[in-house]
């Protein structure tokens, strides 16, 4: 069994509540996946790090990727894709980014830059927002063909995510798709692609609403997936 759960944003209460959980289920959960947003403006963001990187004995060792906040932070700190926090100003406005800045340390931003985009497990892809960017927010509204173009840019049939913080199984029928291209100068020949069905996951969020945390639990061999709410 899986744990997998993602937008912590600093809130420790919040994960106490869910590791907690995690110990109390009967089938045993051998591997912790956190998909970013562990850190935020919080002010537990420095003390749920430490957690994080100092699991107690008894504990899973958490696999962490990099999520948006952990994005914005090295944005802030010149160590980000782009030179300015663009999405996190027009978000959330500049005291929020004031905020962040002073709610992480350099010793956590040295760490942040470490973490992986994402993990491929078996067939599954575990990752933030998907295979293009941390940003993107995969919904049961996305288009089908938008959804297939993130799993086959990776070649897994199921994909967990949790830039939206909502839960969803949406599930994409095996198909046999055509395609073609016309240009001004001549046409190429159709190419048919056969697709097994596919899986997209969203995994809820556990530090974003206030006393209720969200997260998954999956069974890599026998695809079961429950999602559990977890008052604290």
């Amino acid at each position: 069994m899986w744990a997998i759960l993602t937008g912590i944003e600093g809130n420790l209460t919040a994960y106490e509540a869910v590791i907690q959980d995690i110990q109390e289920q009967t089938v045993p959960v051998e591997e912790l996946y956190i998909l970013g947003d562990l850190v935020g403006i919080h002010p537990e963001t420095e003390q749920l790090v430490h957690r994080i990187r100092n699991p107690r004995s008894d504990e899973l060792f958490p696999q962490v990727c990099r999520g948006w906040w952990e994005e914005q932070c090295l944005i802030l700190h010149g160590l980000g894709a782009t030179a300015e926090p663009t999405e996190l100003l027009e978000q959330y406005g500049v005291d929020t980014a004031k905020q962040l800045w002073d709610k992480v340390s350099r010793d956590t931003i040295q760490w942040l830059r470490n973490l992986d985009f994402g993990f491929v497990e078996l067939d599954c892809l575990l990752i933030h927002g998907s295979s293009v960017s941390v940003s993107e927010e995969l919904t049961p509204k996305t288009s089908p063909w938008q959804l297939l173009d993130r799993l086959q840019r990776m070649g897994v049939n199921s994909l967990f995510c949790g830039r939206s913080g909502q839960t969803f199984d949406y599930q994409l029928q095996e198909a046999a798709i055509t395609t073609s291209v016309t240009t001004l100068d001549s046409q190429h020949p159709s190419q048919t692609i056969e697709t097994t069905q596919r899986r997209i996951i969203g995994v809820g969020n556990v530090g974003r609403t206030p006393h209720q945390a969200i997260y998954t639990l999956y069974n890599p061999y026998s695809n079961a997936l429950k999602f559990r709410t977890v008052a604290y």
